[in-house]
């Protein structure tokens, strides 16, 4: 079984930054390719940004590029998302997600663990 934590979401003022967090832990010693998505209220979940388990291949959406950047840690099955110049439109629960296929995978049925999500928040 493997687990998937997300962190280091909050409130914060447009035009600011945030950096999410996420572990995809268990039994495993492979190596997932990972992706972030987001679900704003009263929307679908939609795909954020996604990084294969080499950090060579990098794929975001056409709404965060420029803005959001997206990067493997040096553990194992660790990934973050700087979130830069975020605007109201960014405010969603953020989901975190591994995947055991060739990617980085940019739909949700390719993503095989998900995290419960971190708020993130953004007031202007």
């Amino acid at each position: 079984q493997v687990q998937v934590v997300e962190s280091g979401g909050g409130l914060v003022q447009a035009g600011g930054s945030l950096r999410l967090s996420c572990a995809a832990s268990g039994r495993t010693s492979r190596r997932y390719n990972m992706g972030w998505f987001r679900q704003a209220p009263g929307k679908e979940r939609e795909f954020v940004a996604g990084i294969d388990w080499s950090g060579d291949s990098i794929d975001y959406a056409d709404s965060v590029k420029g803005r959001f950047t997206i990067s493997r840690g040096n553990a194992k099955n660790t990934v973050y998302l700087q979130m830069n110049s975020l605007n109201s439109e960014d405010t969603a629960v953020y989901y975190c997600a591994a995947a055991d296929r060739r990617g980085p995978p940019r739909y949700e049925y390719e993503y095989d663990y998900w995290g419960q999500g971190t708020q993130v928040t953004v007031s202007s």
